[in-house]
This record gives structure tokens, C-alpha cells and sequence, in this order.
């Protein structure tokens, strides 16, 4: 008898106790001895385990790789360029050590997406306090203020100019430029950024901790 996975679709062959596609346990239904009816419901809580995730064990493996790694994509960082790769490495890799500490050893797809939720929720917010400490020291600790206040009107400059280039309306690119140029426009930019930042630290997160847990699981699932 052939069945159709829950979460792909695909069919699995009769007797196959997990999903040859995506690796998803599969619940055998049979009601012909009292040992299928055992092992159906061995099969339906190890579902239940897999897409359940203990939140003790999955914090103390993100927890000390999401922090390091938020310091690392923080805007100022010497690998901030490699940011949102190495959130989405870090994800995957705390699902490794989660999966490592767990037993079974292998979950859905779903409960290593919220693994990298949380780690990219801890990782953006380090990052995110990281930034905003190293403006702040720069600018009033090392006094490097004139620095970015020369390269912030560059900036602005050079938005005027293609401003002008396209033929936008003078009146327009001058209030922009006040804007832009003043104490609030200048904080509320940064703080734009720096959302910006974190959401994609997050998005990347997520994937990295569901694609983690996909291969992971397709790696160790068990046999028939």
C-alpha cells in the first residue's frame, strides 16, 4: 500500500517508516496485529517530539553562538559584509548542537525555522546594541565626529546631484537635504538602517535553521 507524505506530497512505499523525500517520520497504519497498532503510536509521538522543541536545550546551543555572531554583523564590524550569511550559518549550526543534545536525533523543518527565529531575534538585537555602541563611542569617545559628518555630506551631496541629474524638482531635493542634514533626520536614517539590519538577520536566521534541520534530518533519518 502506498501512502502520500503529509508535509511534500511524495508517495512513500509501504513500510517505510519515514518520508524518502524530505525525511518527515511517517505514522504506518495497520490493524492487523496489536504491534502495528504499538508501533503507530511509537511513530505518531515521535512526530509530535520531532516538530516540538525543548526550549532549555535549544537556547543554551544558540545562545552562545547568537551573540558572538550578532557582534560579528554588527554595522561597524570588519566582516559585517558576511553578515546575513554567517547569521544564517550560525542558525543552522545551533540546530546541529540542538539536534546533538536531542533525542530523537532529528526534527521538522518547522521547529528548526523557529530554532533560527530565536536565534536571529538574539543575534539582531546584539547587533543592533553593537552599532548603536560603536557610533556612539566613535563619535563622542574617540572624537571621530568631524569623520562622519564629512562622509554623511558626501553622501547627501551625491543624492543631490543624481537628484538634479534626473530632473527632480529643486524645492523638493533642498528640504530633502535639510532633512537629511539635520540631528533628527540623520538618527531616524541610522535607526532605519539598523531595522533594516536586523529584520534581514532574522530572515536569514529562519532559513538558515529550517534548511539546517532539513538536511540534518534527511542525514540521520532512520531506516525502515
Amino acid at each position: 500500500m502506498e501512502v502520500t507524505c503529509s508535509r511534500c506530497h511524495q508517495t512513500v512505499q509501504d513500510g517505510y517508516c519515514y518520508c524518502p523525500n524530505c525525511g518527515l517520520p511517517q505514522i504506518v497504519y495497520s490493524a492487523e496485529t496489536s504491534a502495528d497498532a504499538g508501533q503507530r503510536e511509537r511513530w505518531g509521538e515521535a512526530v509530535r517530539d520531532a516538530n516540538t522543541v525543548d526550549w532549555n536545550s535549544a537556547l543554551r546551543s544558540t545562545l552562545p553562538l547568537a551573540i558572538p555572531a550578532g557582534i560579528l554583523c554588527s554595522m561597524l564590524s570588519p566582516v559585517s559584509i558576511f553578515g546575513l550569511l554567517l547569521m544564517g550559518a550560525t542558525a543552522a549550526w545551533g540546530v546541529a548542537l540542538y539536534m546533538r543534545s536531542h533525542r530523537p536525533a532529528w526534527i521538522t523543518v518547522g521547529a528548526g525555522a523557529r530554532i533560527g527565529f530565536v536565534t536571529g531575534v538574539v543575534g539582531s538585537w546584539t547587533a543592533a546594541a553593537m552599532s548603536g555602541l560603536s557610533l556612539y563611542a566613535l563619535r563622542y569617545w574617540l572624537h571621530q565626529g568631524s569623520a562622519f559628518d564629512d562622509f554623511w555630506q558626501n553622501v547627501v551631496n551625491m543624492q543631490q546631484a543624481q537628484g538634479i541629474a534626473v530632473g527632480a524638482d529643486a524645492q523638493n531635493l533642498a528640504a530633502a537635504k535639510a532633512l537629511m542634514m539635520s540631528p533628527e533626520g540623520r538618527a531616524g536614517l541610522i535607526l532605519f538602517t539598523i531595522a533594516i539590519l536586523m529584520g534581514t538577520l532574522v530572515l536569514f536566521a529562519i532559513a538558515g535553521g529550517a534548511l539546517g534541520a532539513r538536511m540534518l534530518t534527511r542525514t540521520r533519518r532512520p531506516e525502515n
